[in-house]
């Protein structure tokens, strides 16, 4: 999937459908001259419904779409026959997709299992036939009621990628390499801050064809829970992910530093990442030696209380270490 396809944020309008009109009829046979009221009622207009789809991995299918209307509802009939219902909208979405209000920005919903469905938009039900309104006093009414209005909204859907493991780290630090060595994917890589502008996904395959699935996230810069560099756009995928793989390149000048910072911001955001699988993985190691390998063993673990590993992606050292400590956590 090319960085231009993945789609996670649109904003579309909905409308349901108008409810059909009651029938005023009244009942006209052979040898019955005056049978009394039967008309109908109107039927139900369509809903608007948002329905998951495991298919889709983004929005992008929604990019050049957005206006959805339901069908009106059929009028009633003869013979206290009810009208048809308008023919239901339904809208599908991957897996983690988060439906929201346009004015409000209120949370309406979330879809995160294969299954669901949701209205976002009611349809207007029937307008009641002639025949309810009969009476001893009132034994021919000519009138019913007309349909119920539709619903109007526009709507914000976004996406928050689903994965096992989420890489997070600074801006250059190895995600993309990583995960285009350890998974089939091919994100873009260069040696530049931002390479990556949308999050990438790949899946990971590990022993008797098992598999989970990573996710490369833009980097964060400090700062980044209150908007800076690509601000919220990033952090809201990171809030799905089953553990947290923190990448810190080995020739950061500061290690723990550097990881107090990456955890802070993802506590300012939302205390509720902390509560995730944390695992480090000191990226580069290629480039030290042991002496050095050793130095920021003993740093580590004095300062932290979180499990870390070395690797490398160009050397292809500890992947497989790697691969082995994060089916570990996700089956703990």
């Amino acid at each position: 999937m090319t960085e231009g396809n993945f789609v996670d944020y649109v904003k579309i309008n909905v409308t349901s459908g108008k409810g059909g009109k009651g029938s005023v009829h009244l009942r006209r046979e052979k040898y019955v001259a005056k049978g009394g009221p039967d008309g109908g009622d109107g039927g139900r207009g369509g809903h608007i419904i948002i329905r998951a789809n495991p298919n889709y991995w983004t929005l992008y299918h929604l990019k050049f779409k957005r206006h959805f209307k339901a069908e009106q509802g059929y009028d009633g009939g003869k013979s206290t026959s009810t009208g048809a219902d308008g023919a239901d909208v339904y809208i599908d979405v991957p897996l983690g997709t988060v439906v929201k209000e346009s004015k409000t920005q209120k949370k309406l919903f979330e879809i995160t299992n294969d299954g669901d469905e949701k209205i976002v938009c009611h349809g207007g039900k029937g307008g009641r036939g002639n025949w309810h309104f009969k009476s001893s006093t009132n034994q021919t009414p000519r009138y019913a009621q007309s349909g119920m209005p539709n619903e109007e909204n526009q709507i914000i859907l976004e996406l928050k990628v689903l994965a096992d493991v989420g890489l997070v780290g600074f801006p250059n630090a190895g995600k993309s390499t990583l995960l285009s060595v350890i998974t089939d994917a091919k994100p873009k890589i260069g040696d530049y801050e931002f390479t990556t502008l949308k999050p990438n996904l790949g899946i990971v395959k590990y022993k008797d064809y098992q598999t989970f699935v990573m996710a490369d996230i833009p980097g964060i810069i400090e700062g980044a829970a209150e908007g800076k560099g690509l601000g919220h756009y990033f952090l809201r995928h990171i809030e799905r992910n089953s553990i947290l793989l923190f990448l810190i390149p080995a020739d950061s000048d500061d290690i723990n530093s550097s990881y107090k910072i990456l955890l802070n911001e993802l506590r300012k955001y939302n205390p509720e990442m902390l509560d995730k699988d944390r695992l480090i993985a000191v990226t580069k190691s290629d480039l030290l030696d042991e002496e050095l390998r050793r130095d920021i063993s003993l740093e580590l673990d004095k300062d932290l209380d979180i499990d870390y590993i070395f690797i490398s992606s160009v050397a292809n050292n500890g992947i497989s270490e790697l691969k082995d400590r994060l089916w570990n956590l996700l089956n703990d």
